[in-house]
């Protein structure tokens, strides 16, 4: 296939580029380099030995995309480029509802219009607002307890009514958790503008004393250490979602959890990656963070059984990969 990548520079984005190109699909990058380099281009063909085509445009901006649209026949488009940190959408909201639906809007009206049948959309465990967990597909979706998290649920309500109209144009829900680690070559991660929103490669900036200490965000909600408890999953094991999403859609809207099935509080990950890299996390307990909830992992079993699909890599991966790219690149 041939794919239009949003997003394909950023974290996420550069890895799922990696394994669809080593898969042997033909892919297209769009990126406005807004949290991400250029030369993450350069560090995905050193990996893959396949050089891809970058358009350095913003998916939001309809005559831009309509080019790329015309000058290319895409076969399907997984769309990553939205603006993505929970905090910051309590503080940004009108950025982040212009950015991420706009972008959605846009892409999905190209797509019915050039005859794209396949649109897989990069959304989030956000939209299941603060219901008991394991979180699964066949939830009602609850108010969502930030703007990121009501972006990504409108962004869903808007492919689904495109799909229920434009038979021809399928659309895949890939809500995931909380993506960590970094790819195993040490070339691509997580490594974002000014100080990190989330909370991996803060944790690895502290480790590299780049940053003097980490805030856990309260230490009082309802879990066994006090500490917010995520469904944390390798990178890479979200980018091998999306190919499976991609190769195995079928016709209409499908929705599926990409996640772990399992819990590890904040403390937890911490002492992880204290415990596997040798080195030590220096932080401080802070007030609770707009918008956060006490627990939230996924059910994953519908992708198991319908893409074929399940989270491989471990714990201890995902902070061994993700200090190994923090030494490499942050030194």
């Amino acid at each position: 296939m041939k794919v239009l990548v949003t997003g394909g520079l950023g974290f996420i984005g550069s890895h799922t580029v990696v394994q669809l190109a080593k898969r042997g699909h033909k892919v297209v990058i769009v990126d406005n380099l807004s949290n991400s380099r250029e030369d993450v281009l350069t560090r995905i063909e050193e990996i893959t030995g396949i050089k891809s085509k970058l358009f350095i445009e913003d998916a939001t901006d309809e005559a831009s995309m309509r080019r790329i649209f015309e000058a290319s026949s895409f076969d399907g488009v997984i769309h990553f480029a939205g603006l993505k940190a929970v905090g910051e959408s309590i503080k940004k909201p009108i950025e982040y509802y212009y950015n991420n639906l706009v972008s959605t809007m846009v892409l999905s009206k190209l797509c019915i219009e050039f005859g794209v049948e396949k649109f897989v959309f990069s959304s989030s465990a956000t939209v299941y607002g603060n219901q008991p967990s394991p979180l699964s597909e066949i939830m009602d979706l609850k108010e969502r307890t930030n703007p990121y998290g009501e972006t990504k649920a409108i962004s869903e309500r808007i492919l689904t009514d495109a799909a229920k109209v434009n038979l021809g144009f399928s659309v895949c829900l890939l809500r995931y958790f909380n993506p960590i680690g970094a790819h195993e070559s040490g070339l691509l991660g997580e490594d974002p503008r000014g100080i990190p929103n989330n909370l991996m490669p803060f944790i690895t900036r502290v480790a590299n004393r780049d940053i003097e200490k980490l805030t856990i965000f309260g230490d009082d909600y309802d879990t066994e250490d006090g500490t917010c408890v995520r469904d944390y999953i390798h990178v890479v094991d979200i980018a091998e979602g999306h190919i499976a999403a991609i190769e195995n859609m079928g016709k209409g809207v499908s929705v599926y959890n990409l996640g772990t099935g399992k819990g590890t509080s904040v403390l937890e990950l911490i002492e992880t990656f204290k415990k596997v890299n040798g080195v030590d996390v220096p932080f401080v307990i802070g007030e609770r963070r707009p918008g956060d909830i006490a627990v939230c992992y996924a059910d994953p079993s519908k992708a198991y059984k319908e893409l074929g699909w399940k989270a491989n890599k471990s714990l201890e991966d995902m902070v061994r990969d993700a200090w190994r790219f923090e030494v490499n690149n942050n030194q």
